[in-house]
């Protein structure tokens, strides 16, 4: 079996490949190294090798990379930086400061569309990545995402606190909230909403009429429903990890 990393801030989304079908026969999100090496020590088959890319510090992707080495005597393969990978180049001014994971959801994104591009990830934070129909990366924006926004308002506004159950239920309409839960969680996605707008204008200025979207991260249901011709991909990122690490 293949093990899959995606290790961002956070959290640490991973799942299991049948390497003769490269499909997923398991996977989740967990939150720290302990969990991870639980949720994998829990299943019937062990590992053979690992690939994964990390957003992480130099020294936490060490340690994670030493923990997965001891428990299961594997070798690991990280994503690393590059100028071009697949046809798409990279737009940064410094290119190793585009975080991995951005950069490896524009590269599968193109490998898929090999036209223009907008890439949109709905996580923790919300990226937008610009990719030219000759695979040039044009830059894009970072904005927090719908977990920071909903936690800077219950950290730095003491009325602020409402469960979790109450978030969910409103999240159900779109009418003005008529309590606390339902005001703070219609406000952050009418604000995620408006910066998706803003993203698709935009794309148009700069890769013409045509050009295709691709949606991933935890939140991308949230504008789904304004984007009917996107392709929605919660595992980009992990589409460009094996193009980054391809296993021979």
């Amino acid at each position: 079996m293949i093990l899959e990393l995606d290790c961002g801030n956070t959290l640490i989304k991973w799942r299991l490949l049948d390497p003769g079908s490269s499909l997923a026969v398991a996977g989740g999100v967990v939150g720290s190294d302990e969990e991870l090496l639980q949720a994998i020590q829990s299943m019937s088959v062990a590992p053979l090798v690992c690939r994964m890319v990390s957003v992480r510090s130099d020294e936490e992707t060490a340690r994670l990379v030493d923990s997965l080495q001891q428990a299961f005597s594997i070798e690991c393969h990280c994503a690393r930086p590059a100028l071009e990978l697949a046809g798409v180049r990279n737009g940064y001014e410094q290119h190793e400061r585009l975080g991995l994971d951005r950069w490896l959801a524009l590269v599968a994104a193109y490998q898929f569309s090999r036209v223009a591009c907008l890439v949109l990830d709905l996580g923790t934070a919300v990226t937008a990545d610009f990719v030219a129909a000759d695979g040039q990366h044009l830059g894009g924006f970072i904005c927090p995402g719908m977990p920071l926004m909903r936690s800077q308002l219950r950290t730095h506004t003491r009325r602020t606190r409402y469960a979790d159950t109450e978030a969910l239920q409103a999240l159900g309409s779109r009418q003005p909230g008529r309590s606390t839960a339902e005001a703070v969680e219609r406000g952050c996605s009418l604000m995620l909403q408006g910066f998706v707008h803003g993203q698709l204008a935009l794309a148009a200025e700069l890769l013409g009429e045509s050009f295709e979207v691709f949606l991933t991260g935890g939140d991308a249901a949230l504008v789904a429903a304004m984007l009917p011709r996107a392709r929605v991909m919660p595992d980009l990122v992990f589409v460009g990890l094996a193009i980054a690490c391809p296993l021979r």
